[in-house]
């Protein structure tokens, strides 16, 4: 996404986060650090396993060694 999109796309996100506190008196839920990087997280996730599918292989899980 080229930079004037983005900017866009946030701006129609805060608006429409806005609109809703003002109109249903809710506040905003923020789901924290851990929330967004688990989020992304399974999306780098999902885009590796879609490449690898179109490249005719596919991602094995491992156990995570800390």
């Amino acid at each position: 996404m080229d930079k004037p999109k983005a900017v866009t796309a946030a701006a129609h996100k805060l608006a429409r986060l806005i609109y809703t506190m003002l109109t249903k008196g809710e506040e905003y839920p923020d789901q924290g650090q851990d929330y967004h990087e688990e989020r992304y997280r399974q999306r780098v996730l999902r885009q590796l396993a879609q490449r690898a599918e179109k490249m005719g292989m596919e991602l094995v899980a491992t156990e995570c060694h800390s």
